[in-house]
């Protein structure tokens, strides 16, 4: 019976690994918003001395970073991710007992849909020496992740890479669809993709074998395309672990047509996890629709059904959450630019970002021009812990009452109790395991 009990606490303890969530945000900024002296205020208004600590608080237990090949010449200050700045950032992640998401651009600046441009030191190179400088450099940003005790749990392997990667430089390609990987692209150019795929692959096994590598698109709005692409992968042996999805409804549309593209993927029984690597949703000041003047305007308008407001933001968090429970296969939620604050910060002289981003976490604002402090943990942050609920697996219960039931108590090494525990500690209890208060 002892040894059946303790083979019974060993499948237990397998399916709490096997089913581990993780939540959290992409904090890419958080150095430099520090560094800036950007001021942060908790739920209750009190000043955040440590932000990964808050983070911890709010029952998160994964960040994300992104990494550039050399962000000095994106254009950009929000673009400033090189590799001894993510060193150190990671470093103090995985110190402070987070996962770490490593999300490589492979590009000097932001790399999304419309554009993955070849850094400019690689302008050069044939696709060949192209696939090798990829490998090369993957390989020794992952060694000196490593060295410097920032180790990835998880590894994107380029980011919002829907259509291809590295299709060569912004001056050279401009609008061309040259290298760009869309249904009825030539078959040269999808080989070309997985065998850049295939290099980064290559290089994450080789270094961090116990890593989950992520393949990125955010064609959430696209089931179609989303299948399309991921029965390409399969059918040329792409190896990777999980499905990273971006999710914004204002781009992508309502959460029915989150979970439509959701079931498509699990129908499809690719045997991968699901992860949503990006996700967020405005606060205040949503943009205009897209329209001829403004082509770079949101495509949908929620805020019939979510307000632009801290609330309407906290509801629309909830209601997504609540949506992605019901899916087995997604394993994580991340939210983008989550630390976004102005606060505190000289505009004109140690600005973070050229640009307000108001799906924050925080309100990454200097004033109280929304009704909210500046500077103030916004409430949807306090649902996100509600994605992984009690991350240790034990279901917490009080004392009483405590009955035995048509199934019997035992302790962990395997004694049966007579009766119910009258003691605290943690018991087994109808296959289950629970801590008795």
């Amino acid at each position: 019976m002892k040894k059946t009990l303790l083979t019974l606490i060993t499948l237990i303890a397998v399916t709490t690994v096997s089913a581990q969530k993780y939540v959290g945000g992409d904090i890419s900024l958080l150095t430099k918003y520090e560094t800036n002296g950007a001021k942060y205020y908790d739920l209750d208004g009190n000043a955040i001395t440590d932000m990964l600590d808050f983070f911890k608080q709010q029952g998160m237990n994964a960040m994300r970073v992104r990494l550039f090949v050399d962000p000095t010449k994106s254009g950009d200050i929000a673009a400033c991710q090189d590799l001894p700045y993510i060193k150190a950032l990671g470093k103090r992640i995985k110190e402070a007992g987070f996962s770490l998401m490593l999300d490589f651009h492979y590009s000097d600046t932001w790399a999304d849909p419309k554009k993955q441009w070849t850094p400019d030191n690689w302008k050069n190179l044939s696709d060949d020496e192209l696939a090798t400088k990829l490998y090369n450099y993957t390989k020794e940003c992952l060694t000196q992740m490593v060295a410097a005790g920032a180790t990835p749990d998880f590894i994107q392997t380029g980011n919002e890479i829907s259509y291809g990667m590295l299709w060569g430089t912004k001056e050279a390609v401009g609008s061309n669809n040259t290298n760009r990987c869309y249904t009825d692209s030539p078959a040269a150019n999808w080989t070309r993709f997985f065998n850049l795929l295939k290099k980064t692959g290559q290089a994450c096994r080789e270094v961090c074998k116990k890593a989950k590598i992520i393949l990125h698109s955010e064609r959430a709005g696209k089931p179609n395309v989303l299948t399309d692409y991921f029965d390409r992968m399969k059918s040329n042996d792409i190896d990777y672990d999980i499905i990273g999805l971006s999710y914004y409804p204002y781009y992508h549309g309502d959460l029915a047509t989150l979970e439509t593209a959701l079931n498509t993927l699990e129908s499809k029984n690719y045997g991968k996890d699901i992860m949503i690597v990006e996700a967020g949703y405005y606060y205040a000041w949503q943009p205009a629709k897209k329209s001829d003047t403004n082509p770079d305007g949101i495509e949908f308008d929620y805020s019939g059904t979510y307000p632009i407001t801290p609330i309407g933001q906290q509801a629309f968090t909830k209601a997504l959450i609540s949506m992605l429970n019901k899916h087995e296969q997604v394993k994580g939620l991340y939210w983008w630019w989550m630390e976004a604050c102005e606060n505190g910060l000289d505009w004109s002289t140690k600005r973070v970002s050229d640009k307000w981003y108001n799906a924050s976490l925080f309100n990454d604002s200097n004033t109280s021009e929304v009704g909210y402090p500046a500077g103030k943990a916004m409430p949807a942050i306090a649902e996100l812990k509600n994605f992984i609920g009690d991350p240790s697996g034990i279901e917490t219960i009080n004392r009483e009452p405590l009955t035995v039931n048509q199934h019997a108590w035992y302790t962990l090494d395997g004694r049966k109790l007579n009766g119910a525990p009258n003691q605290k500690g943690i018991y087994i209890h109808n296959g289950k395991k629970m801590v008795v208060r």
